[in-house]
């Protein structure tokens, strides 16, 4: 009670300028600090506690005492979604910053098993506010590095001496800054401690980044700029150990790693756990002699390597998690007494000095640690059966492209085919493929990436259990037994889309559909007013390369009918493919061969409008699902999406919109639902509907009667056959006189399916739900789950029995509009480069789905 009275005191001098100098709150006992060192709240204005610390004040405060100390180093390492910097310190001796190349450049090549050790001061990497709702992980970091710029005495030189600390703050400017926005907005002058107070209620809006993704799950997918930019800094350096600084739940009290014994990663060396273990008695030590509370060990795992935590024990590193019972607005109630931010960010501080000294006190067990695990990853590759991986993405550079980028950010040695390989069947051609060689210093991070598994010690999981990466970017890959001579060719980096600009036509162009931004170039032939044909099936285009064959969804530009000269179109299909890297050809006259399709066809090519998508959220639907939905459409196809509340859509003019996407969650529309309806039988408009909300949609828009009656999905003998969409117009005659990673099987006939190469599709699943399956339109099923669905991660027998032969994706007309379901979110975490092509043809192409009228 003695330590929380004294706490609360200090928290509440806060308030008081003259009271006390806020700093010393935080400043170590016994330590001397030098006072020409600018202290936080001269430049706050309040001490660190007292209120939320904008991003703005922040890097100013820590930019100034950088400036002022000659121990500290800080660049600018690259900028959020909304333009704010992220700012990367190293933090030591002069001496060693007089030498700083010299020394990171010495730390990784004593890494290399045939190295000699190295003696060089121990790298420690900090991780500081990567959700912005966890405000003490972010203000921790000023606390801290006041202390390195002022702290006097000998134990501080020795620590500089003997280490580089490296501190990135903050992890997440966007959502800090709406941290700080809500706090701010229902702060009150009398400080309000009720948990019910609207000041402490926010979570996910504020935790992520501008476009709602958790940015703690980015450590393997890379697809956000924040992310992006500290791995290039942490594989840079490739530190000994990572620690990652975080907030939970108002009743939890402390906790730090190594986390729980059973759910740890295969990949993860038990060494790493002991010497993680011996770090953890320092901040036990600290704890204990404060009286305060705190767990390990328990509740948090080591198994998605996407987690700060996590990822850099598959990459030589000893991650360490620390949790916080979090304050929330500052100052809120719990059973434990009153939590405080000023407490919280003080024991964040107070660990993160433990942690440098643990890693000091071990410091020699630590850097053998990290070379053995490098000597041991190269000695498995070596006897690993599998001595490579080849992989190619037909007819699509850019996804293929974009697949050697994340292999690159991983540190991972990618190679063109020096020659054509077969494998598992399939012939993969230099120039179309790359060979990833097993044996090199990242074997154990490749195969984070490219294992399968499906069995595990322990099947609960804190975040997704199965990540093959080449699944999630759909790719065409294959183990290699063998690594002959000549199968390797040069070294291989990510580099431009850019594809040559076509020759000028007379008749008009043709853009190939496979291509990952081929949706995004015709948003744009779209939004520029063009008339543009969309293939419907498979036809060879004579163009200005000869015959080619080209696949449904190939988009034509005619130039009959168009309002802009043929100068103009030229110059915009050439800008198309510079910048979106999509094939462009020219179309060198109407006529086909082999009896495809003539450009004229009016059912071989038929007309598509541009799309106006309105994005619901909120209101019981998840803010992940569309924050990834929104980042698909804005930033990667540069399409305009309107976001509106699920709770609001009263008064909408619903004649603008074409479509209307809802995500997973509760896709209860309220009074909406009879207007939304009469939108799309009446008005023609379209419902993308994804997990949850998908099961609902199908509920109330396609099951009202008994022409739209359906059975269960997992009653294979009572279900109706299934047929493919390009069987339609055949089968229709028939009757008429005169007139967790899934595997999936996708109708690539049906307009949902166009641009892809093949029927085999992985899908992402992380939830139980089935949808089922229409009696009346066996044409309506796109995707189907293969009866063995699991491919990657875990699911029980049970669930892969339910799910199996289910559908996956369901496309139907409902009176002029149309209703497409997805079992789960094809976007997920901007990752699943395979299932992202089928949302962007739902979203162009569902004009295109023709109904059926056989007699089924």
């Amino acid at each position: 009670m003695r330590i929380l009275i004294a706490i609360l005191a200090a928290t509440f001098a806060f308030s008081g300028r003259g009271a006390a100098e806020p700093i010393s709150f935080f400043q170590v006992e016994g330590v001397e600090y030098d006072d020409t060192i600018t202290v936080p709240e001269d430049v706050l204005g309040f001490g660190v506690g007292e209120h939320p610390v904008r991003h703005d004040l922040m890097v100013r405060y820590l930019t100034e005492i950088a400036g002022q100390s000659d121990r500290i180093h800080v660049e600018t390492i690259g900028y959020s979604h909304e333009r704010r910097p992220i700012q990367f310190f190293v933090v030591t001796s002069p001496d060693n910053h007089a030498r700083i190349d010299e020394i990171r450049e010495a730390h990784l090549a004593q890494l290399d098993p045939g190295s000699q050790p190295g003696d060089g001061p121990a790298i420690i990497w900090m991780n500081y506010g990567v959700h912005g709702a966890e405000s003490a992980g972010m203000d921790a970091a000023i606390p801290l590095l006041y202390h390195y710029a002022a702290a006097q005495g000998e134990e501080i030189e020795q620590t500089l001496n003997d280490a580089v600390i490296l501190i990135t703050a903050i992890f997440n400017p966007d959502g800090h800054a709406r941290r700080v926005n809500h706090v701010e907005t229902f702060g009150a002058t009398t400080r309000v401690t009720n948990p019910e107070h609207e000041q402490h209620n926010l979570w996910t809006e504020a935790r992520t980044n501008h476009y709602w993704f958790d940015l703690n799950r980015q450590w393997l997918l890379q697809t956000q700029p924040e992310s992006i930019a500290w791995m290039e800094q942490w594989h840079r350096w490739k530190p000994q150990v990572s620690a990652d600084f975080h907030e939970m739940g108002t009743e939890s009290t402390f906790y730090f790693h190594p986390g729980e014994p059973l759910r740890r990663n295969p990949l993860i060396p038990e060494r790493a756990r002991e010497l993680t273990q011996g770090i953890a008695t320092h901040h036990i030590d600290f704890l204990d002699g404060e009286g305060r509370l705190y767990t390990t060990e328990e509740g948090f795992d080591n198994f998605y390597v996407g987690k700060g935590s996590t990822y850099p024990q598959v990459n030589g590193s000893l991650g360490i998690l620390f949790e916080i019972g979090a304050a929330r607005g500052g100052l809120i109630e719990a059973d434990r007494g009153i939590v405080s931010h000023a407490d919280n960010v003080r024991t964040h501080f107070r660990t993160s000095l433990t942690t440098v000294s643990g890693s000091l006190a071990q410091r020699d067990d630590i850097a053998a640690y990290q070379r053995q695990f490098f000597a041991d990853s190269l000695a498995a590759a070596r006897d690993d059966a599998v001595r490579g991986y080849v992989f190619s993405a037909e007819d699509d550079p850019a996804r293929l492209n974009m697949f050697v980028d994340l292999m690159n950010r991983h540190d991972i040695d990618v190679y063109e085919a020096g020659r054509e390989i077969v494998a598992d069947g399939r012939t993969y051609a230099p120039g179309e493929a790359y060979v990833i060689p097993v044996e090199q210093a990242q074997y154990t991070m490749l195969r984070a990436a490219f294992d399968q598994p499906t069995e595990f010690e322990e099947n609960i999981f804190y975040d997704v259990s199965g990540w093959t990466l080449p699944l999630a970017y759909d790719l065409e890959f294959a183990p290699l037994n063998t690594m002959n001579a000549g199968m390797l060719g040069d070294p291989v980096m990510a580099g431009p889309l850019a594809q040559p600009a076509p020759p000028e036509s007379s008749y008009g162009y043709i853009l190939r559909w496979s291509d990952y931004y081929a949706p995004r170039s015709l948003y744009r032939l779209l939004d520029e007013d063009l008339r543009v044909r969309v293939a419907t099936q498979a036809t060879t285009i004579n163009t200005h390369e000869g015959l080619v064959e080209f696949g449904p969804g190939t988009v034509f530009v005619p130039f009959q009918g168009q309002d802009a000269s043929r100068e103009h179109i030229h110059q915009l299909v050439s800008t198309i493919a510079e910048e979106d890297g999509v094939a462009v050809y020219s179309a060198a006259s109407g006529s086909t061969p082999d009896n495809t399709p003539d450009l004229g066809d009016g059912a071989g090519f038929r007309a598509v409008d541009r799309p106006e998508v309105l994005v619901l959220f909120e209101d019981g639907l998840s803010r992940y699902d569309t924050g990834e939905v929104w980042h698909q459409l804005d930033h990667r196809m540069h399409m305009p999406v309107t976001l509106r509340r699920k709770s609001d859509l009263g008064g909408i003019d619903w004649s603008r919109y074409t479509h209307l996407i809802i995500v997973g969650g509760n896709a209860d529309l309220g009074s909406a639902q009879e207007r939304v309806e009469q939108w799309v039988r009446e008005e023609g408009g379209t419902i993308i509907a994804m997990r949850s909300s998908a099961r609902r949609v199908q509920r109330d828009f396609l099951m009202g009667d008994g022409a739209r009656a359906s059975v269960s999905g997992n009653d294979r003998n009572a279900a109706p056959d299934r047929r493919d969409y390009s069987r339609m117009a055949t089968d229709d005659a028939e009757h008429v006189i005169g007139g967790a990673i899934f595997e999936g099987d996708l109708d690539v006939s049906h307009p949902i399916g166009f641009g892809y190469s093949d029927r085999f599709i992985p899908l992402h699943r992380n939830t139980t739900l089935t949808l089922e399956r229409p009696t009346l339109d066996p044409f309506a099923v796109v995707v189907e789950y293969a009866d063995d669905p699991l491919l990657a991660g875990y699911a029980s027998q049970r669930r892969q029995d339910e799910i199996g032969g289910t559908p996956a994706v369901i496309a139907q007309r409902l009176g002029r509009g149309s209703v497409i379901l997805f079992a789960d979110n094809p976007t997920f975490r901007a990752t699943f480069r395979g299932t992202e092509r089928m949302f962007m043809n739902a979203v162009f192409f569902s004009g295109l789905i023709n109904r059926s009228f056989g007699d089924y």
